[in-house]
């Protein structure tokens, strides 16, 4: 457990869409607005992560990647929110997740807490995008919350000016986002029972 001091939390949010007034970002946004004190939303711009390259890698990790992992290292879970592009990851979570998974078993995604939501304009949804990314996770050994889900779909209905404005909508990220805060809260439990069995056992 990374926590930063005995009682804060640090949940960092990745993002696979830029855009100004992202639907996705609105989802990250109010999961922001339901943290509490304690707990700290970090953001990481992916759109400084350089393409995988294994040359790139041999070298030594680019600032960029170091700076990715560092972060993933100092949280306590992550928080993904995806959109939908033909059906699947875009290539920017992709990337990210492909760099940072790099060097296993020392990977810091290993056992990570992730929940992970999407938005989408489309009658579909998020669904398929979802599938695949918590497919491409589970293959890096973090610790997926498949349950609960949201695979938003026409977004639009439901995001104002950058807002989530749907009610329904806005209870499905407050479960998601629930439920990843009491999975830290549960691991680090167990991490201090742990810790406190080897020390009465030494």
């Amino acid at each position: 457990m990374q926590s930063s001091n005995n009682n804060e939390i640090r949940i960092l949010a990745l993002v696979g869409s830029f855009r100004s007034g992202s639907f996705n970002q609105a989802l990250i946004q109010e999961a922001r607005e339901l943290a509490s004190e304690h707990i700290r939303i970090d953001d990481f711009d992916l759109r400084t992560v350089p393409l995988y390259d294994g040359d790139l890698e041999a070298a030594g990790d680019p600032e960029e990647v170091a700076a990715l992992k560092r972060a993933i290292a100092r949280a306590d879970a992550l928080l993904i929110a995806t959109p939908e592009y033909n059906g699947s990851v875009p290539a920017v979570l992709k990337n990210a997740i492909d760099w940072a998974s790099r060097r296993t078993p020392d990977s810091h995604l290993r056992g990570k807490p992730v929940a992970v939501m999407g938005a989408s304009p489309s009658p579909g949804g998020t669904r398929r995008a979802q599938v695949h990314l918590r497919e491409i996770l589970d293959r890096t050994g973090a610790d997926v919350i498949d349950e609960p889900s949201l695979y938003l779909a026409r977004a639009f209905e439901h995001v104002t000016d950058g807002r989530l404005t749907s009610e329904d909508a806005r209870e499905a990220v407050r479960e998601i986002f629930g439920w990843l805060v009491d999975t830290v809260a549960i691991n680090s439990a167990e991490a201090v029972n742990s810790a406190e069995a080897v020390g009465v056992a030494g």
